[in-house]
Order: C-alpha cells, then structure tokens, then sequence
C-alpha cells in the first residue's frame, strides 16, 4: 500500500509496563498509522527525568519498552522506532523554542500544575519546559499528526503556537501540527475500581499490564469491584461496572457481549459469571503479546540494533529540520 506522505509522530516514557490503556488507547492505532503514514515513534527518555531522577533502570525500561510495542504490533521495518537521547538535534531545537515560549502559559500547563503538586521538592525547570521539549520532539520531523489523548491536547496547542511564532519571526518552516485520532470516542480503559484510567505506576491492582502472568489477570478481574446488580431493567451502569463491559467489548466475541448486556438490561447479571468469562478472553488476548515481548527482552542486542537503525533515520530526518532552522535564525 502507498503510504500518505504526511508525518506522524508520537512517543512514550519508558517508566512503567504498558498496560491495556496503552495498548487501546494508542498502540493499536499506531499499528495501523504505521501502514498509512511515514510514522516516527519514539522512547521518551529525556521526558522521564523530570519526574524519575533515578536512571538505574532506564536501560532495562526502555529494552521492555520497546519489546512490548513490537510485540503489541509496530514493525520497525515499516515505522522508524528510536530513543530521544539519540537524536542531539532535539535539544537544540528545544534552545530555540525556548526562546519563543512564555513563563506564564508554561505555568498554566495542566500537567505541569499537577506534577508539581505531586512533588512539590522537585518543581525542576524540565518539568515547567516539559511542552516545549515535547514541541521540539514534535517539529524536529516537521510532523503534521499528534495521535494524543485528551489529556495531552493542551500540550499540542502549545507546539501549534510554537510553529506559528518562530514561522512569523523568522519564515516559515514548520507546518502546524494538529492533533489526531481514528474516532471522536477514544477509548478509555478505566482501573478496575472505577476511579480513574489504568496507569503504568499507580494502583497496580487494579490495572491489567502487558506483561502480567495469566493467574494473575484472573486474579486482579476476579477482584474488580462490582455490585449486587441493578436493581431496575435497563439501569444505567456505574463507572466501574460500565469498565468491566469496556474490556469485555475489547477483547470478548460480539455474542458474548450481547450475552451479558442482556443480563445486565433484565436485572439478572451474575457478575462473577461474566469476570470468569472477561478472565479467559484477557489472557487469550495478552498471551501471546507477553511471550513476544518477552522473547525480544531476552535478546537485547536485537533491541539495540532496532534503536540504532531508527536513530539513524530520525537523525536524517531531524538533521534536515535544523539546517532549515538554522538558516531562518540566520546561524551557519
């Protein structure tokens, strides 16, 4: 198939396992963009020390990282796969943006609001840049798509910023990129107590990885929170139990579904009937995902290899963007 032209960047920190919000939420749209558009997608490990200074397992994290987008359906020979610390034309493109960024609306950034909330003794000046380093991340391959999540919107609106006033300043050479998604209903894969998305650190109980073992996803639905069912016909479903269905839709034949909609609709849900049946169709699912990955993990000069071939095509394509880039500021 000829692809479309147009670029496509996103990227991931390598601070946790991939879970299924991950997997839903972006990588299974990656897989298909690779096919449709010339796809950059990178291992966001500049990104990470703003919040994990400890650099011990940044190795070992970004072999599994890479490891389990493979596995979960990237092709490095079809898409360029690469770490951020391998491309040094990043952060000179970051010094410039720097220049075309404000303290104020760094400052109003939700996630930065956030963040600093969470560690309040490490409100470091990588965390307020964080959108810049993100917008340099963006323009380095002069990218025309963002596949992002909601959250992450805010940040995309900052890079289209960014483009405009260094294309007004110095000439024009970025496009501005938008944000992108296959549908106007993301899919949101909620923890399993219902109180907010799967994360790759936090409330490892209630989040189903990549990686876990098949006990242990039965373990983990077995004990999602559930109730005594509705109590009247076609109830609205409370946020953890609408969850359940979530996973159930994903992964679970369309009769099944229906199956236990229909239970649920007339007021006869048995709900251990039906995480007995989510269980089985997880581990259906993430099996062989997990023995993938796992088989990329123990081979990890193939992993380096993978990384150095990206790289090399990042920095090309990067390498480019900034002798524009100079040219326009009037450097040699």
């Amino acid at each position: 198939m000829e692809k479309n032209k147009e670029i496509v960047l996103s990227g991931i920190r390598p601070t946790g396992f991939l879970h299924l919000g991950n997997y839903f939420g972006a990588l299974q749209n990656w897989a298909r963009m690779q096919y449709e558009y010339e796809c950059y997608f990178f291992i966001a490990d500049w990104h990470s020390l703003t919040t994990h200074a400890d650099t011990r397992e940044l190795r070992s994290n970004t072999i599994s990282l890479v490891s389990e987008l493979i596995a979960g359906g990237l092709d490095p020979d079809v898409c360029t796969i690469y770490a951020q610390s391998d491309i040094l034309e990043i952060p000179e493109l970051y010094l410039y943006l720097n220049m075309l960024a404000y303290k104020g609306e760094l400052e109003k950034t939700v996630t930065f609001k956030e963040k600093a909330r969470k560690q309040p003794e490490n409100i470091n000046a990588g965390l307020l840049t964080y959108p810049v380093l993100q917008a340099a991340d963006i323009l380095v391959h002069r990218s025309h798509f963002v596949p992002v999540g909601k959250d992450q919107e805010q940040h995309i609106e900052m890079t289209r910023n960014f483009a405009e006033r260094f294309n007004h300043r110095y000439g024009t050479v970025f496009p501005v990129p938008k944000a992108f998604s296959y549908s106007d209903g993301l899919i949101k894969i909620l923890s399993l107590d219902g109180t907010g998305k799967m994360s790759k650190s936090e409330q490892q109980m209630n989040t189903i990885y990549l990686k876990d073992e098949d006990d242990l996803i039965t373990k983990k639905i077995m004990r999602a929170k559930t109730d005594q069912g509705p109590q009247s016909p076609n109830s609205k479903k409370p946020d953890y139990i609408e969850g359940l269905f979530t996973l159930l839709s994903l992964v679970s034949s369309a009769e099944v579904l229906a199956k236990y909609e229909d239970d649920f609709n007339h007021c006869r849900i048995r709900y251990g009937d039906m995480k007995k049946q989510l269980a089985i169709d997880l581990i259906r699912f993430i099996k062989p995902i997990r023995e993938k990955a796992a088989a990329l993990q123990n081979d990890p000069a193939q992993i380096d290899e993978i990384l150095a071939k990206g790289a090399e095509k990042a920095r090309k394509s990067a390498s480019a963007t900034l002798s524009e880039v100079r040219k326009a500021l009037g450097f040699k």
